[in-house]
């Protein structure tokens, strides 16, 4: 039973084809960039650099972060899961990771108990910054009362539940599977009706 709220953000689960691979990025970070991007937060293309950012509630985004790389000021080859806040790197040597294939069905947990009929639904992201710089691990969950109609879009749409053990419909804190609905990339899907 999800009887406690462990979120782990967005993590992929499957692809159709089998292959679930993060694209890396060359350049994908801004130097300095001021706020931590930890793994499994759902993240977007900047608009006006061409480097990933955090999204916040409602925003359509590409996918969920998996990673980075960078060369410091030492000359020290860094590998971590998140970015560190204020981090600065030697220029051109950063590369970012990230899911970004619409196709790509992540697990998530709920920030409350969500029943089979949530199946077809769409959900925005909540706690979408909260994570932990020890583990590296993003601690969004999806808003279980922030379900929308059919006259507007959410960012997420369920399509199952997740199989982890102990894990149910109903559960206080469900683990279920989810889609891309607000992609950033690929334009809107049609809500179900």
């Amino acid at each position: 039973m999800s009887a406690l709220l462990q979120p782990f953000g967005l993590r992929p689960a499957f692809h159709p084809s089998g292959l679930d691979r993060a694209q890396a990025l060359a350049g994908g970070i801004t130097s300095g960039y001021s706020s931590n991007i930890l793994k499994g937060q759902p993240v977007k293309y900047s608009a006006s650099a061409g480097v990933i950012v955090p999204v916040s509630t409602t925003e359509a985004f590409s996918g969920a972060f998996a990673g980075c790389e960078w060369t410091d000021s030492t000359g020290r080859r860094r590998v971590s899961n998140y970015w560190p806040a204020s981090t600065t790197y030697i220029t051109g040597s950063c590369i970012a990771y990230f899911y970004n294939d619409n196709n790509i069905v992540y697990e998530i947990q709920a920030d409350g108990s969500m029943a089979q009929t949530s199946i077809g639904n769409e959900y925005n992201f909540s706690n979408i910054t909260n994570g932990s710089t020890t583990t590296g691990l993003s601690q969004a969950t999806l808003g279980a009362s922030t379900a929308v109609g059919n006259s507007s879009q959410g960012q997420m749409r369920v399509v199952d539940l997740s199989p982890v053990p102990g894990n149910a419909w109903g559960d206080t804190y469900t683990i279920v599977r989810v889609v891309v609905s607000a992609s950033q990339m690929f334009g809107s899907f049609t809500a179900f009706a």
